[in-house]
C-alpha cells in the first residue's frame, strides 16, 4: 500500500497521533527490527496520548484557572496549617464524584486561590 493514500485515510479518520507516529517510524531506520504488532501498538499508544492531551488541554482552557498550579507543587513546610493527608484526600476527587462542595477559608495571602486552582487542575487531569 502506498504511504500517501494511507496518510490520507488516517487524516480522514482524524488519527493525527498515528500520522505523527508513522512519520517518526519511517524516519527511524532501526524500526525494521521491531515486529508489526509492536509498531502498531506504538502508533495506537501515540494516538491515545494525543487524544488524552487534547482533552486535558480543552478542559483546562474551559476551566480558565488563574494559576497553573498542581497539588504536587504544594509546599507543606510553610506554616499555613495545611493538613497533608486532607489535601491528598481532596486530591483523590471523591468529593467531586459524591457531588459535594468545598469551601477554602483562611487569611489573605495564604494561597486559597492557588490551592483551589491546584484542586481544579487535578480534577481536569482526572477527567
Amino acid at each position: 500500500m502506498l504511504p500517501n493514500p494511507t496518510l490520507d485515510k488516517l487524516q480522514t479518520l482524524r488519527l493525527h497521533g498515528m500520522i505523527k507516529a508513522l512519520g517518526e517510524q519511517q524516519a527511524t531506520p532501526e524500526i525494521k527490527d521491531i515486529s508489526f504488532d509492536e509498531r502498531l501498538g506504538l502508533m495506537v499508544d501515540r494516538e491515545l496520548t494525543v487524544r488524552e492531551n487534547t482533552r486535558l488541554s480543552s478542559r483546562l482552557k474551559l476551566a480558565r484557572l488563574r494559576h497553573n498550579a498542581c497539588l504536587e507543587d504544594i509546599d507543606y513546610r510553610c506554616p499555613r496549617g495545611l493538613d497533608k493527608s486532607l489535601i491528598l484526600q481532596l486530591g483523590s476527587g471523591q468529593w467531586l464524584r459524591d457531588g459535594l462542595n468545598l469551601i477554602i477559608g483562611g487569611p489573605t495571602g495564604v494561597g486559597k486561590t492557588w490551592l483551589a486552582c491546584a484542586l481544579a487542575h487535578k480534577a481536569c487531569r482526572d477527567g
